[in-house]
């Protein structure tokens, strides 16, 4: 295994030449930066350094540091530049939803400008975060394009990000960032998200609203912070009693526990804030299973403004996610780091739209 570990250092080493196009004599990557990169042991990197040294790829000098041999310079000008071009995004989720636009935009903008794109999907777990980040850097990506998973809870690959950072290695989150993060990101506003349908509804007349958001995401907090500000600026303060929370893993089977807690909730209340879409989409098959009219009965909204929001029985009424444009801000922002060697880059926030359809009725 050691010996597979130091073999795949010293086959990245010989490509991370070629694609940064180092020339003889040019500084090669300390022991240090190599041991963050592919997340091994000091003795395994040595092991490929002294294995690089005697193929005469480098040269190690004492007190100065190791540089690019001319065999290894010259070699490198017929191999094509991979590595360099190469930009690893990480999504929680791909094949559904909104994420494929996303993906596409940052394709998009990457493919404009000369880089191609490794995608890594995480299912929402740390774990697997854990494993595409590890597996990424060892493929020697030069930056990073990366969605959390379960944002808003503690996560252990904190030190692994810090390694990232301290690499030099450019990373920019989309859809949410970690709190503790010092990347930028790229996401919708989702304070104003919350705030926007919520207020829709008292625009209509309901007073008795209640809500339903995802525990484990910074995006649901945020949310939940949106419809509650609009609750308080209208004058309602008991909203609070009427939200219920749900681990995202949940988020299929809630209103098969929940049943009583939900028909109890809906019994005094005229409509609800949905985390997003898909959870109104569960919310309305829940409520034809119940005898409970939409929007008659119960108004109900969105947020994402995804496919599903025009193609189910009572199209719902949602805020739009700019998903593509977000991709593609993500990918430019990236890019701006990489290229222009920008080091501090602002967020880029996203005002959402409301789209009006069925789902919420006046009263």
């Amino acid at each position: 295994m050691d010996n597979f570990k130091y073999m795949a250092i010293v086959d990245w080493a010989k490509d991370y030449i070629a694609s940064e196009g180092l020339k003889p004599d040019d500084r090669f990557l300390t022991e240090k930066q190599l041991c963050t990169i592919h997340g091994v042991s000091r003795q395994t990197v040595r092991q490929a350094m002294m294995k690089l040294e005697s193929e005469n790829i480098i040269s190690r000098v004492r007190g100065s540091g190791t540089f690019v041999t001319a065999r290894a310079a010259a070699s490198s000008e017929s191999q094509p530049a991979t590595a360099k071009k190469s930009i690893g995004v990480i999504s929680t989720y791909f094949s559904d939803y909104i994420f494929p636009h996303i993906v596409t935009g940052i394709e998009s903008v990457l493919g404009d400008v000369g880089y191609t794109m490794q995608l890594s999907i995480t299912h929402n777990q740390v774990l697997e975060e854990t494993q595409a980040l590890e597996s990424m850097l060892s493929s020697g990506v030069c930056g990073l394009i990366v969605e959390p998973s379960k944002s808003a809870l503690p996560n252990p690959n904190i030190a692994l990000y810090q390694k990232i950072k301290e690499s030099g290695i450019p990373l920019v989150f989309f859809n949410a960032k970690y709190p503790w993060a010092s990347f930028p990101y790229a996401s919708m506003d989702d304070v104003a998200a919350g705030r926007k349908v919520t207020d829709f509804l008292f625009e209509c007349g309901h007073k008795n609203i209640a809500g339903i958001f995802a525990l484990d995401d910074i995006q649901g907090h945020k949310r939940y912070s949106g419809f509650m500000e609009s609750c308080l600026s209208h004058n309602v303060k008991g909203s609070e009693k009427n939200v219920f929370w749900f681990a995202t893993a949940d988020k299929n089977s809630i209103f098969k526990y929940a049943k009583d807690k939900f028909l109890d909730m809906f019994s005094s209340t005229t409509a609800v804030v949905c985390y997003n879409d898909m959870m109104a989409i569960n919310l309305l098959r829940f409520c034809k299973e119940n005898g409970i009219k939409v929007p008659e009965d119960l108004s109900v909204v969105g947020i994402d403004d995804s496919r599903y929001a025009t193609i189910c029985e009572v199209p719902l009424t949602s805020v739009h996610h700019p998903h593509k444009k977000l991709g593609n801000a993500a990918a430019k922002m990236l890019v701006g780091m990489i290229e222009r060697g920008d080091t501090v880059c602002e967020d880029e926030i996203f005002e959402p739209e409301l789209i009006v359809r069925d789902s919420v009725i006046s009263v």
